[in-house]
């Protein structure tokens, strides 16, 4: 398998727009937050953290300096409109396990950024030799949950009223897996390991 970062930068093509995709080996907070800002708050419940806030943006920062999540930007000129995360933790019970964290800005949206994106991470998941990969999602968060399920992950467990958000209403979290061994052992097979 080729070297994550010999993949990058690399330009893509959403519906006839040119997006930029590039790994971050550090993140520069003023645009990242223009970007965090423009979300829906109702995109960012699945966090676990307000991305928003400078605190958090500077620890998502140090992690990606750290090696500890490896992100990737999309971007259209000097904007960000997209992001994906891969949070590994080498010192849990579960290294072999991986978190994705996609948002896509609402003006990006419906161009096919957000399949882009879980591809990308995929294939980061098959770099790091992980075997599983999970994403968390809001129940109502449909479209995005049918991009999942059509990429091959399913559902592993939903947590009633799990997110509360500032004006106090709760949400129902949604978990969702994809077994990325599984799927590296069929590329090997195949010979296909080599292609990526």
């Amino acid at each position: 398998m080729k070297k994550l970062q010999d993949r990058y930068p690399k330009t893509i093509d959403c519906q006839g727009e040119e997006v930029t995709l590039e790994i971050a080996s550090s993140l520069e907070t003023e645009p990242l937050q223009k970007f965090t800002t423009a979300l829906p708050e109702k995109d960012l419940l699945f966090l676990s953290r307000d991305i928003r806030e400078p605190k958090v943006l500077e620890a998502w920062s140090r992690s990606v300096e750290a090696g500890d999540i490896i992100t990737i930007a999309a971007s259209r000129g000097d904007e960000i409109i997209g992001t994906t995360a891969v949070v590994k933790d080498e010192h849990s019970w579960s290294p072999h396990v991986g978190e994705l964290r996609i948002l896509v800005h609402p003006d990006a949206r419906d161009i096919g950024l957000g399949r882009e994106l879980i591809q990308e991470s995929f294939l980061i998941g098959l770099s790091l030799e992980l075997e599983k990969l999970t994403v968390r999602m809001l129940l109502d968060q449909g479209a995005a949950i049918n991009v999942l399920e059509e990429m091959g992950f399913r559902s592993e467990a939903l947590f009633r009223d799990h997110v509360k958000d500032p004006s106090g209403e709760k949400h129902d979290l949604l978990i969702m897996s994809h077994d990325v061994a599984g799927v590296s052992g069929m590329m090997q097979a195949y010979g296909l390991d080599e292609a990526f």
